[in-house]
């Protein structure tokens, strides 16, 4: 019986217990819900009731001996917490007192279109000086998270989180609660650090490809090999230490809104079972969170439930949210670490017995390195796993190596490799079967027009593999295959038709689309049938890692679970990758679909869902 199966729920402990253990029982069972504890630092405000007032500001930010203006609401930074209950009927007045206009969109939850915040596709925003009522029932529970849709006040700091609590009790007990929100701090304006790209893509990447490397990899490779390798890499006028457009040379990374040495903290007992709420607020930045010396159970994903999972460590893309349970066994400090994907920088916090206490931080690792294969190139004669490129060193052969699931060919490679992560353990034969691109599809002739700087030759699925940097390590890492959704999901009907949607990008320019075409540029909605159930396929043919956010609906994400694919509101979407999702078009009105860095949403990559039904269709 695993830790999951032998946790007590409150609903069946409380079955159990007499009268004279009742107050006993509910005050084991009841959390500790904190929001935020720091050093010196005032935390954001808890929020409840029907009515909830929030005013979005410009407010003094201090890090360090730094000071710098953010955006902020109802004077801080993350906002309050908004705590909400299922079932309730939430009317959130939101007053602008910034010079410009704002909004606020309700991530992941499912509402009127009028009320979900994006100006310009489903209201005006918020002009200086006045108040927007939005009003909606709370049809959901679990952890989420609330933002500006207005130009790049997210990045400013126009950021909360919020919690749903259910009407049904949970599948799962703790003790205590936190909620962890990770995003990322500039003192340069955004319009700065937009120019800068703009002018030159890497203007923030300091970690490039050194001279040593070069012969490091001739050792390795042979010369020949290695030149072109980096000819090629030069050719495409793309650097292979391309993790992350802004970096740690102009962000500082916050937890809870501070910094690392603010050391946010919460507090625990050993034997405690501590929920840990993570937000990923980051305008632009992806996290590997891990808490060294514990075992973390990831028990929702974008605020549903899903099956449990132990695993050592995750990868949090932008928007994204997962919720874990730990159980620490000693009386010390413990080191809530979340390190940059480019290893560039680091947020942290501390779980320990009483505040002040501090835990070393873990070993830093290297930065990774991009290869052709994240390109969806294929070199004669070599395995996806053979593809090691300039400074990636000896590419990993364990488990949770770079491989194509079992079965699946590589052109040029006559050997069928292994899975990728023995978490796609479900992962047999059947299970493959029903994951839409698990066999490499080559692309066609379209190369997506002038806005597009390369296609990926071959994409395939790879939901069952951990990422970039992640692979090759002797940690249990989080992978799309692990998610399950707790329950079946309720429309079981095989997708009708298929979109299909390639990632497109131009790095010299900076220029970042869908089909080649920036959201300037695409004169058309992407149009759902009211009721239909669809695929959404997308294809990735660029180089970076893509957090994809569809608004107002659900997307099932069809990584072999069957009848328990879990849902989400946002899907990493990693290079050279085909991952395809399920959607039920039930919600009439237009919906924002974008990729959730935000740099690369002004830029570009964004589009707009028209759900219509037929009776509209023949009217207009």
């Amino acid at each position: 019986m695993n830790s999951y199966e032998a946790s007590i729920t409150r609903r069946a402990l409380l079955q159990r217990v007499g009268t004279l253990g009742l107050t006993a029982a509910m005050a084991q069972l009841i959390p500790s819900y904190v929001w935020a504890s720091g050093s010196g630092t005032t935390p954001p405000s808890q929020l409840e009731g029907n009515v909830i007032d929030l005013t979005i500001n410009e407010t003094p930010f201090q890090i360090g001996e730094r000071t710098g203006m953010a955006k902020t609401i109802n004077g801080t930074l993350p906002g309050p917490l908004i705590r909400l209950q299922e079932g309730q009927h939430i009317r959130l007045n939101v007053t602008n007192r910034l010079r410009e206009d704002t909004s606020i969109h309700w991530h992941g939850l499912i509402l009127p279109p009028d009320m979900d915040g994006v100006p310009g596709v489903s209201f005006a925003g918020i002009k200086p000086t006045s108040t927007f009522f939005y009003n909606y029932p709370v049809r959901q529970s679990g952890t989420y998270w609330y933002h500006s849709h207005s130009g790049a006040q997210e990045q400013s700091g126009v950021y909360g989180p919020i919690i749903i609590d259910p009407i049904e009790p949970e599948p799962f007990s703790y003790h205590r609660d936190y909620v962890v929100v990770l995003s990322d701090w500039t003192f340069e304006s955004p319009e700065a650090l937009f120019a800068n790209l703009k002018k030159q893509p890497g203007y923030y990447n300091f970690q490039r490809r050194a001279a040593y490397e070069f012969f490091a990899d001739v050792g390795r490779m042979g010369l020949w090999s290695a030149l072109r390798n980096y000819l090629m890499w030069d050719g495409m006028r793309m650097d292979p230490t391309d993790f992350a457009d802004v970096t740690g040379y102009a962000y500082t990374y916050l937890m809870n809104g501070l910094s690392p040495s603010g050391n946010w903290t919460g507090l625990c007992r050993p034997g405690e079972r501590v929920r840990l709420r993570f937000i990923a607020a980051a305008a632009m930045t992806f996290y590997d969170v891990r808490i060294p010396g514990l075992k973390m159970t990831v028990v929702q994903a974008d605020g549903q439930n899903v099956q449990p999972v132990v695993v050592d460590e995750f990868r949090i893309g932008p928007a994204e949210t997962y919720d874990v349970i730990v159980q620490p066994t000693e009386a010390r400090a413990y080191s809530i670490f979340a390190e940059t994907m480019d290893r560039s920088g680091y947020a942290r916090g501390t779980l320990a017995p009483r505040a002040g206490m501090t835990a070393p931080i873990p070993h830093r690792r290297p930065r990774p390195i991009r290869t052709m294969a994240d390109m969806g190139m294929v070199m004669d004669g070599m395995s996806r796993q053979g593809m090691a490129m300039p400074g990636m060193g000896k590419p990993a052969h364990d488990e949770r190596s770079h491989s194509p699931p079992q079965g699946m060919r590589m052109p040029g490679n006559q050997s069928t490799q292994q899975m990728s992560h023995k978490s796609a353990r479900a992962g047999d034969d059947s299970q493959r079967e029903t994951i839409p691109g698990s066999t490499p599809v080559r692309h066609g002739p379209d190369h997506h027009g002038t806005g597009n700087q390369s296609v990926a030759e071959y994409s395939w699925n790879q939901s069952g593999e951990p990422g970039r940097g992640l692979e090759g390590n002797d940690r249990r890492v989080l992978v799309y295959t692990d998610l399950k959704s707790l329950e079946p999901y309720p429309d079981q009907r095989t997708p009708q038709r298929e979109i299909e949607l390639h990632l497109t990008g131009h790095m010299e320019r900076y220029m970042w689309s869908f089909d080649g075409k920036k959201f300037s540029e695409a004169k058309e909605p992407i149009h759902f049938r009211y009721g239909e159930r669809l695929r959404l396929t997308f294809v990735n043919d660029t180089m970076m890692e893509h957090p994809l956010h569809l608004h107002g609906m659900w997307m099932h994400l069809e990584n072999g679970a069957g009848a328990y694919l879990p849902r989400k509101h946002t899907v990493v979407v990693k290079p050279a990758e085909r991952v395809s999702v399920a959607i039920t078009a039930d919600a009439p009105g237009r919906w924002a679909f974008h990729c959730h860095l935000l740099l690369h949403m002004e830029a570009g990559m964004f589009r707009i869902v028209e759900v219509t039904d037929e009776e509209t269709e023949m009217r207009s």
